[in-house]
């Protein structure tokens, strides 16, 4: 009980963004770099455009509101992550000689990953496309590392060390990284 109130605590502590108004002019982040967000109103399809390396256009018609603007900036980085996430998969599975069953990306309280041993499914954070690719690759490396150990023991540490020797400092940019404003009740 102490280990959990501990770990809430500092998660309830962790720098956090303001709520998003999906206006232009916010701070939005994509893979650890911040863009400004510039809303575009205009008749048509809705969507999100990288500009110049330093701007997110979001289009959108006149009459979304807010939420419905961050609806399909969302959904701009779910897609985002579909196609970052099974390189990386390929990729570190033939590494670590390991098989996923499936990946899948879902919100998360207080983690950025977690893997279901028994059902060889991996879940990733959908916050992870806003920060740097190295941190997303990592938690999918440490998330495909359960499939050979179950636990945080010497041998998965020894596993990550062998193969990603710079795991630790991934694990502690992306731990000190702003999280998204969330609202969550307990």
């Amino acid at each position: 009980l102490g280990w959990i109130k501990k770990q809430r605590a500092r998660f309830a502590s962790q720098a956090r963004q303001t709520e998003r108004e999906m206006v232009s002019g916010e701070s939005h982040y994509y893979l650890g770099r911040r863009y400004r967000l510039r809303v575009v109103k205009e008749p048509g399809r809705a969507g999100v455009v990288v500009k110049n390396r330093t701007t997110l256009e979001l289009r959108v018609p006149r009459s979304y509101p807010a939420q419905r603007r961050e609806q399909v900036l969302e959904r701009w980085y779910r897609q985002r992550l579909r196609e970052l996430i099974p390189p990386l998969v390929v990729k570190w599975e033939r590494i670590l000689g390991v098989r996923a069953a499936a990946f899948g990306i879902r919100r998360m309280k207080t983690k950025w990953g977690a893997c279901s041993v028994d059902r060889g499914h991996v879940w990733l954070n959908f916050e992870l496309v806003k920060k740097p690719l190295r941190c997303l690759e990592y938690v999918a490396v440490h998330e495909l590392a359960h499939l050979l150990e179950r636990h945080h023991t010497d041998r998965f540490i020894r596993i990550l060390d062998q193969h990603m020797p710079r795991w630790r400092a991934y694990r502690d940019e992306l731990n000190s990284a702003p999280l998204a404003h969330e609202s969550w009740t307990y």
